[in-house]
């Protein structure tokens, strides 16, 4: 034989033949067809041989093996194939010109190396142990006399081409591999973890099998038991020991361990016909799946905490300020071993009050996720009978727990976030005061003991962290707002309206417009208008729903117009997507004539501007007051009048018939706030000297013309900025309510805080006429 082969290729896509292999090979491609047609056509002596080289992937391997046409037929399916005994490997030279149109290479016989070393030796005899006791486990006994039978190293190895276990890449391994000994190696190892990972699978399947055996016994032992009853007429009800089983390999607290066992027994006794089994049962299952001891690990890396609130939240400094150092307290207390004192959590209840669409929901679960815990919301509004907090009583048809409990079953762990929604719109009947219920729930110096009236045992709250929310602070129970800290959320400006809009809104609109990213591209201008001249709110919701009109007409114009993309959506756009704006400045045209004064207030929704009007006419002297307005906005009307008169600044009002009416008399209204524009009115129609159109105010005036402090400052400025005022009347004792104010807005506002009502008309009022003669 020369030292260098002509041979033609036969591919192997899909298996490895090492030497010594004996085995089929279907001819069902051209390739492995034009390969032995060459090898029987291009033979000069007797002997037919190829090259079968391995091509995964369709890359052909570096080495191949040296294979003999044993036989060229037909398979029992009738498909074409040859049969080849693999006799030596050869590296893979280049290409040559051969007979056919299979390829021709030229190839280098690689001898085996290394197989007669007493390292060699010793593997032989590891692997050829390892092998057999695979095959005894399989029963194969005539494979093993084989096996037994092989002496040479070399050879030996390369039965590992029969492997079941080896995969095409290790197999490829041991045809590159001419040295024995770094084959055995290979083997050896690879056979090890073949068997351990074989052992432990067989003794998972023998413990599997111990259990089912074990699981029928029992079951044949139980029908055998319940027989046995049934003939003594003490027949129980089913599933009285599987619950006993469940509560005794469930992990609970002692003291509700045993109430269970004692439902348990009550369950075994009581009879099929007996209403009282279902409600055993439908406790035990409320018992056994709330988590008693699960809870979750904590996150204490409030930079990461701030991290997130940031990302899901533009705006909003102080609260997410307010939001760290409750999580920071938590933290350290935790660190010292402080979480618990006498069985008592710490730490006080969040109330994130703030009009609708400011983000209160989403910051409770802002601040689960920065803690790693589970989330779960509570909705409250409209809540109006105590069961729905403290569960119904077992006894009652429908009973159910609580929704506390409820919400620490649904989140699978005892030291969830629960969000308590619109706390504010609790309310009481005839059933109970709901409110009432939560005073113990919000207690952290009751709440490890809060007992449910439908579990009747403990039930340790004190890991929970409540966050509330609510729209209004002033309609909060006043027992159950002293269990709470509030924080304000007064509403976001222009410009982070515009960045919610653009990092959060667009983005998830978008996806459900089924529109691309690159379809849609938004100005900030357009952003803006739409912010400020198409809704007018503290929160974001409005917004969102102008941004999902556009993009359904957007959605619309594509699917019916050949739009080029993206479809650039500017301020000039917007008209034909969403009309005219809504919102136009209107201070200047309603405060015209005198009479007519800008003041501030706050509603369930945020700031807004109030426009609070005064005219006189003939007939009696009187007051007529109208805009559904409640009695402290009346006082503040009679009060303002009064102080006009008593200064001799109420001119001939004081024998006129003088109306003040708010519009907008569907909504009711009350507060003392609006004092200093009422007096603002009444003096700009007296003196003739209308209100100047930039200038917007709020306070409570006396009698005496002191303009006393009020709430809602931010919510007020923030409208009055949306509104485009640029002066702004505050009390002089609400000055330090600026500080919350953001940067921007209060650049954008000159702020005059006032202490007498004397001042408010001097700012307000624009200057008096001068007379022609007089100049």
């Amino acid at each position: 034989m020369t030292d260098t082969l002509k041979l033609p290729v036969l591919p192997l896509t899909d298996s490895v033949v090492l030497p010594g292999m004996v085995v089929p090979i279907e001819l069902d491609q051209p390739e492995p067809r034009a390969a032995v047609d060459a090898a029987q056509s291009g033979v000069e002596s007797g002997e037919r041989r190829v090259l079968l080289v391995p091509r995964p992937e369709g890359q052909y391997a570096a080495v191949g093996t040296v294979a003999v046409l044993v036989q060229v037929g037909r398979m029992p399916t009738g498909e074409p194939a040859a049969v080849v005994r693999g006799e030596q490997r050869a590296r893979i030279g280049s290409g040559v010109a051969g007979p056919g149109a299979a390829l021709w290479v030229e190839a280098t016989p690689l001898p085996d190396t290394g197989g007669a070393t007493g390292r060699a030796q010793e593997l032989a005899k590891e692997y050829k142990a390892l092998v057999v006791g695979i095959l005894q486990r399989r029963n194969a006994w005539q494979v093993i006399d084989s096996v037994e039978q092989i002496t040479d190293p070399g050879q030996l190895a390369d039965t590992a081409g029969w492997a079941s276990y080896l995969d095409t890449e290790r197999k490829l391994q041991l045809l590159a591999e001419p040295d024995v000994t770094k084959r055995l190696e290979l083997l050896v190892g690879w056979t090890r973890e073949h068997v351990a990972e074989q052992e432990v699978s067989e003794k998972i399947a023998d413990d599997v099998r111990e259990g089912m055996e074990k699981t029928q016994r029992e079951f044949l032992l139980r029908q055998q038991l319940a027989a046995i009853r049934k003939e003594l007429g003490e027949s129980e009800p089913d599933g009285g020991e599987d619950y006993r089983a469940r509560v005794e390999a469930s992990d609970l607290p002692d003291d509700v361990r045993k109430a269970a066992l004692v439902e348990v027994g009550k369950l075994e006794r009581a009879s099929d016909q007996s209403p009282e089994s279902g409600w055993i049962r439908t406790w035990l299952d409320t018992v056994l799946d709330i988590p008693w001891n699960t809870r979750t690990d904590d996150a204490d890396d409030l930079v990461a905490a701030r991290a997130v609130l940031d990302a899901d939240h533009a705006g909003l400094d102080d609260v997410k300020e307010r939001l760290i150092e409750f999580l920071a307290v938590r933290s350290r207390r935790a660190r010292k071993g402080m979480e618990k004192v006498g069985g008592r959590g710490s730490g006080a209840v969040l109330a994130l009050v703030g009009p609708p669409g400011v983000g209160k929901t989403s910051l409770g679960e802002s601040v689960a996720r920065s803690l790693g815990r589970k989330f779960v919301r509570v909705a409250l509004g409209g809540v109006r009978d105590e069961a729905e907090i403290r569960g119904h009583r077992r006894t009652y048809v429908g009973a159910l727990p609580g929704r506390i409990v409820r919400a620490i079953r649904e989140a699978g762990s005892m030291n969830p976030v629960v969000l308590l929604d619109e706390i504010d719109k609790l309310g009481a009947d005839f059933r109970g005061d709901p409110s009432s219920a939560l005073l113990e729930v919000l207690d952290p110096a009751q709440n490890h003991t809060f007992r449910d009236h439908y579990l009747e045992v403990d039930l340790d709250l004190s890991d929970v962290l409540f966050l509330a929310t609510a729209n209004v602070a002033e309609t909060i129970p006043g027992p159950l707002a002293d269990r709470m800290e509030l924080v304000t959320l007064d509403g976001y400006t222009e410009a982070e309206k515009v960045a919610i809009a653009r990092d959060h809104l667009l983005p998830r609109q978008v996806e459900k417009a089924g529109l691309e990213p690159s379809d849609v591209e938004f100005t900030d201008v357009a952003l803006s208008m739409i912010a400020a001249e198409y809704t007018r709110e503290a929160g974001v919701r409005q917004l969102e729903r102008g941004l999902a009109k556009v993009l359904r007409k957007v959605a619309v114009s594509l699917d019916s117009q050949d739009l080029e993309r993206p479809v650039h959506i500017d301020a000039d756009a917007l008209v034909g997507y969403l009309g005219r704006p809504r919102f136009t400045p209107e201070s200047a045209e309603r405060t015209s004539v005198p009479g007519v004064a800008t003041g501030l207030a706050v509603t369930g929704t945020g700031g807004d501007v109030l426009f609070i009007e005064a005219t006189d006419m003939d007939g009696e002297a009187g007051l007529t007051v109208t805009g559904q307005l409640g009695d402290v906005m009346k006082e503040s009307v009679s009060i303002a009048l009064s102080y006009l008169r008593s200064r001799g600044l109420a001119g001939s009002l004081a024998s006129r018939k003088v109306h003040v009416h708010v519009p907008a008399g569907a909504v009711p209204k009350d507060g003392p706030s609006a004092g200093i524009t009422m007096t603002t009115a009444l003096a700009s129609l007296a003196s003739g000297r209308p209100v100047k159109a930039s200038v917007g105010m709020t306070g409570e005036v006396t009698l005496q013309g002191r303009v006393l402090p009020i709430g809602g400052v931010k919510q007020k400025l923030l409208a009055a900025h949306r509104a485009g005022l640029t002066d702004v009347i505050i009390p002089k004792r609400n000055e330090p309510d600026l500080d919350d104010l953001p940067e921007s807005v209060r650049g954008a506002l000159r702020v005059h805080p006032v202490a007498d009502v004397a001042e408010v008309l001097d700012l307000a009022l624009e200057p008096a006429e001068v007379p022609a003669h007089a100049a």
